[in-house]
């Protein structure tokens, strides 16, 4: 099984791009591993909110092939323990899923195709981070995950 991470925009602060670089080489020591990025789309400032989902909703969908597993990082999700997490993608490694795919949307969230389209929704905290943040912390806890899947010391209960 391979692991996709697909994300809406280019990381700027190159603090959070190094963060982001070191644990995504890291997850590819365990499993196949790519982050695919969907452009900034342009000329937002003259856009309604839902026009803007809905493009990047389109550009989203077109990334995705038909048999993917995506899991949306949602607010709305389900949260989990970081060890119940490993489990989860555990679950998803044991089934016939070829591609899994987390994506994190762009400012306003997800189209509602995107949501239609999605598989499962997972939050990684009540609180709000910005979406360059919330790429790290993810990162991290995938790493986490595959590190608690291997038996490795990273994790302390």
């Amino acid at each position: 099984m391979k692991i996709v991470f697909i994300v809406v925009g280019k990381t700027v602060d190159t603090h959070l791009q190094a963060l982001a670089a070191d644990y995504a080489k890291r997850i590819g020591f365990y499993v196949p591993f790519e982050v695919q990025m969907v452009p900034d789309l342009k000329n937002t400032k003259n856009m309604a909110e839902t026009e803007q989902k809905e493009r990047e909703g389109e550009l989203i969908l077109k990334m995705l092939q038909p048999s993917d597993y995506l899991v949306l990082l949602d607010e709305r999700g389900k949260e989990f323990r970081s060890v119940e997490f490993a489990q989860y993608i555990q679950d998803r490694m044991l089934t016939s899923c070829k591609r899994l795919c987390f994506l994190i949307g762009g400012p306003y969230g997800f189209s509602e195709a995107v949501y239609q389209r999605s598989n499962a929704k997972v939050s990684l905290s009540k609180m709000t981070f910005s979406h360059q943040m919330v790429r790290v912390i993810f990162l991290e806890q995938l790493y986490r995950a595959l590190t608690i899947l291997k038996g490795e010391p990273y994790h302390h209960e």
